[in-house]
């Protein structure tokens, strides 16, 4: 099969590799229709996640029809259309029975063993996401092998719904919805999300269904500003433009800040200096700059919400500030198979559109250029979805590319 392997900081090539295998008897062999470059995919791209191997085959956003089964498999069968989690969750765990499925003991045993920490639970395995993780092989793929098969994948009932309007049911779009919630938007609420990336589109999109009053929307990508505008009414807020951007929302809000503030950018994507040399010496770090500018955005006995992704330390972290100010923190990875059913069935009523983020389209074997052009905003490029098994090689903008 054809598959999108890693070979190094920005060195990414579709290859002929090996077609997957049932090895549980609750596996399944998918055929993926339709994948997308997610932008903690950007993480590896640069070289900044550690334990990446050469010919490891990238991808946690994907779905596709059932190929083949185990015989423990009795959630789904051949030839039915699945969304497939990022997460790998066994469903029977401590956590996976509190439906904290991002932190399931079971599936992923690479962290534990090289923290080697007893009272060091590992979380949940991804896809496609180093050995840290699992090394469980990813679905920017023409087939996949995905574990746990009764647990993760949403069968996608014979409706008019297209693989785009479902396909971010697999991250982004409950990762969005996740933070909305744990930041407690409801009618009438104000609140302020820094990155507009597609994680920070889809809380938006997630912060407006919930009813939210006011959104204040901070990036420094004029086209991603003015998309959410356009979008989902956000009042967006240019960093290159305004020093103090948490100060204008102050200012904004009758000098209080808004009610939640949403920290949709995390582990900062294009690095600063003290997270490149920090990466380096294996101390994963991060200068937190959004974190601090979404505490300082926050009224007192507010809630700041964190879905961007973080590892290791925080420099800087103002912990004397949001004692005096009363703030809850609400964070983690995305327990995805708690929310995917109720978002489906939102998408199926009009509720969501998840699919209008899309800008570019692309075959997989394309899927180096879609890396590229995504990790420089080329384009303006908001998110790209991959199409294995088409031909050609044209990047096609969609009609909501200029929007």
């Amino acid at each position: 099969m054809k598959a999108l392997t890693y070979h190094g900081s920005k060195d990414v090539r579709v290859e002929t590799v090996a077609d997957p295998r049932l090895i549980e008897s609750d596996d399944i062999i998918l055929r993926v229709t339709a994948t997308a470059i997610c932008g903690s995919d950007l993480h590896i791209y640069r070289g900044k996640i550690p334990m990446m191997e050469t010919g490891d085959i990238l991808g946690h956003e994907f779905m596709g029809i059932v190929e083949d089964a185990g015989p423990a498999v009795v959630n789904v069968r051949r030839g039915d259309r699945v969304v497939v989690p990022f997460t790998i969750s066994c469903g029977a765990c401590f956590f996976c029975k509190r439906t904290l499925f991002a932190a399931c003991e079971t599936t992923n045993t690479g962290r534990g063993a090289i923290m080697n920490k007893k009272d060091t639970r590992p979380g949940a395995a991804l896809f496609g996401y180093s050995h840290l993780y699992g090394g469980i092989a990813g679905g920017q793929a023409e087939l996949v092998r995905v574990p746990k098969a009764n647990i993760g994948p949403l069968v996608i009932p014979q409706t008019a719904l297209s693989d785009e309007q479902v396909l971010f049911l697999s991250d982004i779009l409950p990762t969005g919805y996740q933070a909305a919630l744990n930041a407690e938007i409801g009618p009438g609420s104000t609140v302020a999300i820094f990155g507009a990336g597609p994680v920070g589109l889809m809380a938006a999109a997630s912060a407006r269904m919930l009813g939210a009053e006011r959104i204040f929307m901070v990036d420094h990508h004029a086209y991603r500003l003015a998309f959410a505008a356009a979008t989902y009414g956000v009042e967006p807020l240019n960093f290159d433009e305004i020093e103090d951007p948490a100060n204008l929302i102050i200012d904004r809000t009758a000098g209080r800040g808004v009610d939640a503030s949403i920290d949709a950018v995390g582990f900062e994507a294009k690095g600063s200096t003290v997270e490149t040399v920090m990466t380096t010496l294996k101390l994963e770090g991060s200068s937190g700059k959004a974190l601090r500018q979404a505490m300082a955005a926050t009224r007192r006995g507010g809630i700041v919400s964190v879905p961007g992704v973080y590892a290791g330390f925080i420099h800087g972290f103002l912990f004397g500030d949001a004692f005096e100010k009363g703030l809850t923190f609400k964070m983690g990875q995305t327990h995805a198979q708690r929310f995917m059913p109720e978002l489906l069935e939102r998408i199926d009523r009009g509720d969501l559109h998840p699919e209008v983020i899309i800008s570019h389209r692309m075959p997989l074997t394309d899927a180096a250029r879609g890396y590229e052009m995504f990790n420089e905003k080329q384009e303006d490029c908001r998110k790209v979805v991959l199409t294995p098994g088409r031909s050609g090689s044209r990047v096609e903008l969609s009609s909501n590319a200029a929007r």
